[in-house]
């Protein structure tokens, strides 16, 4: 045990710093554990734990800065090159070879956070997502103090090789410490993040993501094994990943009929397609506020959004290269009386 492990053991308590204060301890036990005392260090476990186990155990009920994510099955299609990248991740992690660091970078939208749930989906981990609200504090110093317990607390993980820890938009605590805009007490918060991403343990997945890449620290970029550019998206991949979202939300709902090629139409009209964030939800709202009797309504609400109008006018339709099939469905006008009106 050093010096250091009784000070920060009596600042913990001073401060009623109750996490720090047990991962202190915990560290200690470690130390003795390390030096041949097993019996010691089964002591400081044993006092420590209220379950008398000698294994530190982090609840996401009991943290302050941890939130544990659900982790669903919804599809996530994505570019080949960015696949080819999240496949090196899991074959990396499942190694073992201690690379265990990514940065995601990339626009809004592009499907970073959704992608980190993925990985926790195949990779059998639990996912949890650190809250930054909870980390940063106005009062000086107190953020730094908040990011050593938060990673006292990521290290403590019972079972390590079981968990990813996210840091979504990591930027709110990793400004460049070189900009003269920056506040100085969050340039040394970004310092005190530099140092604990050397001492996390190797077993845990740490994955943040970025929108602000271009603004980031190049000292903490160098912190980590990969850098994953999201932004690799080319319209046909959007057009792709749009059908695909199409077609799984669709299997939910069996009253509601498949026109994919109308569907292609619609999309079309946008210039650019959105990123596949603003993709899903358009799609999903637009399939989830039909009217189940009409197994096209999706296609007239997705139509008007896509066009900013709620009253859909047949000239502009026609203009736009619907045939009048495809005109009958969107208006629920009859082709005859489509054909009619287009003619007068």
């Amino acid at each position: 045990m050093k010096k250091k492990n009784i000070i920060n053991l009596i600042k913990y308590h001073s401060e009623e710093n109750d996490v720090g204060f047990r991962n202190e301890a915990y560290e200690v036990a470690r130390a003795f554990d390390a030096a041949g005392d097993h019996q010691l260090a089964e002591y400081v476990m044993a006092l420590m734990s209220n379950a008398n186990t000698f294994v530190p155990q982090i609840n996401e009920n009991h943290s302050g800065f941890f939130e544990k994510v659900v982790v669903g099955n919804e599809p996530l299609p994505l570019p080949e090159a960015i696949e080819q990248d999240i496949l090196g991740i899991i074959n990396a992690v499942s190694r073992n070879l201690g690379i265990n660091k990514f940065l995601f970078q990339g626009a809004p939208g592009t499907g970073k956070t959704e992608t980190v749930k993925q990985l926790a989906r195949i990779l059998s981990r639990e996912l949890y997502m650190v809250d930054f609200a909870s980390v940063i504090d106005s009062k000086l110093g107190q953020t730094q103090k908040n990011i050593t317990a938060l990673f006292a607390e990521i290290n403590g993980f019972a079972h390590p090789e079981k968990v990813i820890v996210l840091f979504d938009e990591i930027d709110s605590i990793a400004l460049d410490r070189t900009n003269s805009n920056d506040l100085r007490e969050m340039g040394r918060a970004t310092s005190t993040v530099l140092k604990k991403l050397e001492q996390l343990d190797e077993r845990i997945v740490l994955i943040a993501t970025t929108n602000l890449f271009e603004y980031f620290d190049k000292a903490l970029i160098r912190r980590f094994d990969s850098v994953i550019d999201f932004n690799r998206y080319s319209q046909e991949d959007l057009f792709e990943i749009a059908e695909a979202l199409l077609n799984s939300f669709l299997n939910k709902y069996k009253c509601t009929g498949r026109n994919v090629r109308l569907f292609r139409k619609i999309m079309l009209l946008l210039n650019p397609l959105p990123y596949p964030g603003e993709l899903k939800n358009l799609i999903r709202t637009s399939i989830a506020f039909s009217n189940p009797s009409d197994e096209f309504n999706y296609l007239k609400r997705l139509y008007s959004y896509v066009n900013n109008e709620k009253a859909i006018d047949l000239k502009n339709l026609q203009e736009q290269g619907f045939t009048v099939r495809e005109i009958e469905i969107l208006t629920g006008i009859s082709k005859s009386q489509v054909a009619r009106e287009l003619k007068e």
